[in-house]
């Protein structure tokens, strides 16, 4: 027998009946597995952090109904530990639930949790300036974006993105496209130098969900792929949003993919404000650093897609 809590967001998506019925069925399934769970509902925005810190501490496992952001708060409050993690997705990109091969439905990975195997990974680490003034350190699991991305998400309204979810960003991405002025910034990383305006720094292939941006990276190998756009023009970033699509991003001269384990990014100029986020999460100002913690969680993930150290 497995003793494990569910921690989840009784008002994500803005269906808290929905939600509380997949918890429902997700317990069941679980039991029916030997493993015995409870339900832990998310009481405040960051509550998940001590939460999943205070059920690891219990010797249990860690299962995580949520996104990406509630994944990402989670793991802030496991990294560094032996906790075991699972994630049951129920969010809008699911990101690494994509990545890991998981059902999409939550139920439905609780139904098939019992046969997944743990496997070691690294996550990364983003340290840099908090909006107002002081420092922030933030573990991220599927990737950190740099300026325009970072800036659509510090003025998307948290009710348009729990009404519309993908649409929402999509309208506010428009929206910034026209507005937010692209400024420059440096990446220095592997002894080399190069500006962007709008940068990723991936441990997952995939972005927003569905979009391939950085081909070949794996939540299995412990770096990161560092995706730089460079040009300031509007019109450039509809050209590169059409070749994400098509998966030809990097036809393009001023667009590159580097492996690395650390980056550092600071603005081009010192009066510049430029947001990073993680995990699809507002983080802080640049500058800041993205570093890779190796061997830093476990996750439960399906048979099909185990790799690295078990």
């Amino acid at each position: 027998m497995k003793s494990a809590t569910i921690i989840y967001n009784p008002i994500a998506g803005g269906r808290p009946a929905i939600r509380a019925r997949q918890i429902r069925e997700a317990l069941a399934a679980l039991e029916s597995q030997d493993i015995v769970a409870t339900a832990m509902p998310t009481t405040a925005p960051g509550s998940a952090r001590s939460q999943a810190r205070a059920v690891a501490q219990s010797g249990q496992w860690v299962i995580v109904c949520g996104g990406d952001g509630t994944i990402n708060e989670v793991i802030n409050g496991l990294v560094p530990g032996d906790a075991t993690l699972a994630v049951l997705p129920g969010g809008t990109a699911n990101i690494f639930a994509k990545e890991a091969g998981l059902p999409h439905n939550p139920v439905r990975a609780a139904q098939e949790l019992g046969s997944w195997k743990p496997v070691r990974i690294a996550v990364g680490l983003a340290s840099g300036c908090k909006h107002g003034g002081g420092n922030v350190s933030r573990y991220f699991l599927c990737l950190a974006g740099v300026g325009f991305d970072a800036r659509v998400i510090h003025e998307l309204d948290p009710d348009h993105k729990e009404a519309w979810g993908v649409a929402a960003y999509v309208a506010e991405a428009l929206r910034q496209a026209f507005r937010y002025p692209f400024p420059p910034f440096t990446c220095r990383m592997n002894g080399r130098e190069l500006r962007a305006t709008f940068a990723t720094v991936q441990r997952t292939e995939r972005y927003a969900g569905w979009l391939h941006m950085a081909p070949g990276a794996s939540l299995e190998a412990p770096e990161f792929h560092l995706c730089a756009f460079q040009s300031r023009h509007r019109l450039k970033y509809f050209l590169y949003s059409a070749a994400l699509i098509l998966r030809q991003q990097f036809r393009f001269g001023d667009v590159e993919k580097i492996k690395t384990q650390r980056v550092e990014c600071s603005p081009a100029k010192t009066d510049d404000a430029l947001f990073f986020e993680v995990d699809g999460e507002l983080a802080g100002l640049l500058p800041a650093t993205f570093e890779i913690v190796p061997d830093a969680l476990t996750v439960l993930v399906p048979d099909r897609k185990t790799g690295g150290r078990r």
